[in-house]
């Protein structure tokens, strides 16, 4: 029997016996997978350091937008199927237990191994001996393998799987539930039971051993992360012959197979795409020269745009409206976005910069879109939500790489 077959009087209600415990459970990664599980039957120990998120979501909002999660979420709350945590003493001993955080970089661009090691070192003295834990988020190459040896040595045995997330932001609860899951351990039992916990949630299972599913996750995201960064060197090299690249990229995938995934131009942000391409760099030794290339390319483009603004304007004279703050659309996520470093840049030589976003809700110097539209001499579209492909822009000069808009004053 299945721990979702159990019946509902062995799942005692409470945190400590609940189904499994999801750590970093309140966040991008974490909240699809507690829902997914949570609508298979399951309890899960939402467990999160974050307190004030906790609360956003026992009190049934979400911190974020993920498509098709309020009703699963108010569905889990009525059926008392979430416990939330923030303490390590507070997690649960009688199911798995899946570690969201992942390798972050440091300041010298190379990845780092303390965050993770720190929180499976306050997590492992309340963790029992045959208890399996899953490690979720992306990680540098070998990490599975080095977290299983260092359990060990601190004399425990537990059993340690690798099952990346691959969702994209904002659409994880349907992903989860169509796209296959790569599954991986340490040793055949940790993998067998971890393949057993995802079937519930996903549709296939694909194994590999630690360090390919490791690899798989960076590689997918450094192959895209170069992929806008092709488009948008193509992007610049039309611009320098005068020309609309987003009008000759329409023409290449015009009923054409083979140039059917090539992406609009834009600027290639958010909390993964750079950050595993440079875990791959530092793994190769910083010989990952299309890698390199990719982000010089993508993490340059504004300065490029702002290079062409200052030759053309004196902008110690404007004032420059930046629309969206989000690193991609329809989202309210600002973390790692261009849109900051387009204002960090600007600010050096325009007379003012103003910024606005329909979905951003922690960024205090944010503006209403008609104030920023009204105030501005030029726009740039640095986040392309559909609401401003329909938004008056009183006819203001905007610099749109992304090919959103449709205006005679629009700069491609």
């Amino acid at each position: 029997m299945n721990i979702a077959e159990r019946p509902s009087a062995v799942r005692e209600a409470n945190a400590r016996t609940a189904d499994l415990t999801v750590v970093g459970g309140a966040g991008h990664v974490g909240v699809p997978l507690v829902l997914s599980f949570a609508a298979k039957g399951l309890t899960v120990n939402v467990h999160d350091v974050n307190e004030e998120t906790l609360a956003t979501l026992k009190a049934g909002r979400l911190p974020f937008i993920e498509s098709g999660a309020q009703p699963l979420l108010a569905k889990a709350l009525a059926d008392k199927r979430l416990f939330f945590t923030s303490r390590p003493a507070e997690i649960s001993t009688a199911g798995p237990v899946i570690v969201t955080i992942g390798t972050p970089v440091d300041e010298f661009l190379n990845p780092t191994r303390g965050v993770i090691q720190s929180c499976i070192d306050a997590l492992l003295p309340h963790l029992h001996d045959g208890q399996l834990l899953i490690l979720r988020s992306t990680i540098y190459p070998g990490t599975t393998d080095w977290i299983d040896a260092h359990i060990r040595q601190h004399g425990r045995n537990l059993k340690i799987a690798f099952c990346p997330e691959r969702i994209v932001q904002g659409q994880g609860i349907e992903e989860l539930a169509r796209m296959p899951q790569i599954v991986s351990g340490t040793t055949p039992e940790a993998e067998a039971e971890a393949a057993k916990l995802f079937r519930l949630v996903a549709p296939e299972i694909v194994t590999l051993k630690p360090i390919e599913a490791e690899f798989a996750k960076l590689f997918t995201n450094a192959y895209r992360y170069i992929g806008f960064a092709i488009t948008n060197q193509f992007y610049l090299i039309a611009k320098s012959a005068g020309l609309d690249y987003n009008h000759i990229l329409d023409a290449m995938k015009h009923d054409y197979p083979r140039a059917r995934y090539i992406p609009t131009p834009g600027y290639a942000a958010g909390p993964c795409l750079v950050k595993d391409t440079m875990q791959l760099l530092a793994f190769a030794r910083n010989e990952f020269a299309l890698g390199n290339a990719a982000i010089m390319v993508n993490e340059g483009l504004p300065l490029q745009i702002v290079g062409e603004l200052r030759r053309e304007h004196d902008l110690s004279k404007m004032t420059i409206g930046l629309l969206g703050m989000a690193f991609k659309a329809e989202s309210d996520d600002p973390r790692a976005s261009l849109s900051y470093k387009f204002k960090k840049v600007l600010t050096g030589y325009a007379r003012a910069v103003l910024t606005t976003d329909p979905f951003v809700t922690d960024d205090p110097a944010l503006l209403p879109l008609d104030e920023v539209v009204a105030r501005s001499d030029i726009l740039i579209l640095c986040t392309p939500h559909a609401a401003y492909r329909t938004a008056d822009l009183k006819g203001k000069p905007v610099v749109d790489v992304w090919g959103l808009l449709d205006s005679a004053n629009v700069k491609r």
